[in-house]
C-alpha cells in the first residue's frame, strides 16, 4: 500500500500565484514521496483528498478476483 501524506509548505515555497493572492501556506498531497495534488489553500482540502487517495490506493491493493463465501 502507497504512504500517502500531507505536506505544508509556508513563505517562499508556496507558489507564485498564490502568493500574490496574499496565500502565505499551503498543503500537496504526497503518494510514496510524490506531489500529487495540490496546491490546497487549506488543511481541510488537502485532508479530503488524502481521504480520497487512501481509499483508491486500498481499492487498488485489493485483488480483482475474490470469492464471497
Amino acid at each position: 500500500m502507497a504512504h500517502i501524506n500531507i505536506m505544508s509548505v509556508v513563505g517562499s515555497a508556496v507558489p507564485t500565484g498564490l502568493r500574490g493572492a496574499g496565500v502565505l501556506a499551503c498543503w500537496y498531497v504526497m503518494v510514496d514521496g510524490v506531489a500529487r495534488s495540490g496546491p490546497y489553500t487549506s488543511f481541510e482540502a488537502a485532508a479530503a483528498s488524502k481521504t480520497l487517495w487512501t481509499f483508491e490506493s486500498l481499492l487498488r491493493s485489493k485483488p480483482s478476483h475474490t470469492l464471497v463465501a
